[in-house]
């Protein structure tokens, strides 16, 4: 059963129901609880391991408010938060969020614009977790389960690719490092590659561990700079230097040709994986005929 057809609804769970309504509580709720779980971290936790926890708690209290919505509103399961391959498409996105930025950095290497000069402690890799663990599960959550999920009811597939992929690439431009060229990369590879995590599986869980790692390894291993942001200091000393075309400049690797070409190839091969299996979904009008 859902909202839109069911006769007893009332005025108000109408209202409820109506896609903008929808879109405008996701954002404000999770919104809210994501800059409270940062305040916190940053303000009462001491160490590493009391903001990952922190942040563990903040990312469920995220999960669990975004599926009480859904149930709550739309009364219907919350299949995109099924909980039975939870466990291996979040694995396979961490370890496809680690080896993606790996073959950019690999690459960047092989042409002389990345080197390593060194090591920092190992406890270094437990600082950026918390941070890449509250983005992941807040940005798939909003972009992924709500913009793109919403628009895609209304327009189909393909019109919430591409807006989906332009609001995500929008939403960096407050970042100090923004260019023209980071929000134009992003929003083509990372908004076409976590789309399409998304119409593959019919799930968040695929997309939430391909961003995660992809921002942790970026900043807290390699220390990358992260969507503009300033860089952090990672595991590794580095170099990267050359063209912004190539290394992207002063937005980060993100903007750069090689994560373009590297990124976009896996997210059109999923798209058209989806494609084949038939999780395209038309237009509201096209589905009513």
């Amino acid at each position: 059963m859902t909202l839109a057809l069911d006769p007893k609804l009332s005025l108000w769970q109408r209202i409820l129901h109506f896609a903008p309504t929808r879109m405008a509580l996701f954002y404000s709720t999770l919104t809210y609880l994501y800059l409270a779980a940062y305040f916190y971290r940053t303000s009462f936790t001491h160490g590493p391991l009391q903001a990952l926890g922190a942040t563990v708690m903040a990312g469920a209290t995220m999960l669990i408010v975004y599926a009480g919505l859904v149930i709550y509103i739309e009364r219907r399961t919350v299949s995109e938060l099924a909980l039975r391959p939870m466990a291996r498409e979040l694995g396979l996105g961490l370890l496809l969020g680690f080896g993606l930025y790996s073959v950019c950095m690999l690459i960047l290497m092989a042409l002389g614009n990345y080197r390593i000069d060194g090591l920092r402690d190992w406890h270094i890799l437990l600082t950026g977790m918390a941070t890449a663990l509250a983005t992941g599960v807040f940005e798939e959550l909003l972009f992924r389960g709500g913009v793109f999920r919403l628009t895609q009811e209304w327009f189909g597939s393909w019109v919430a690719l591409v807006v989906s992929s332009l609001v995500f690439g929008f939403v960096h431009w407050g970042a100090d490092g923004a260019t023209l060229q980071g929000l134009f990369s992003i929003s083509v590879w990372a908004g076409l590659l976590l789309s399409a995590t998304y119409l593959l599986t019919g799930r968040l869980w695929l997309g939430i561990g391909l961003h995660a790692a992809w921002n942790y390894t970026q900043g807290t291993v390699y220390s990358g700079i992260v969507s503009g942001n300033a860089p952090p200091e990672g595991l590794f000393k580095s170099t990267l230097q050359g063209s912004e075309w190539l290394t992207g400049g002063v937005f980060g690797v993100e903007a750069s040709l090689v994560a373009l070409a590297v990124c976009s190839t896996v997210g059109v091969l999923m798209l058209v994986k989806a494609v084949q299996l038939g999780r395209i979904v038309p237009p509201l009008w096209k589905r009513q005929r």
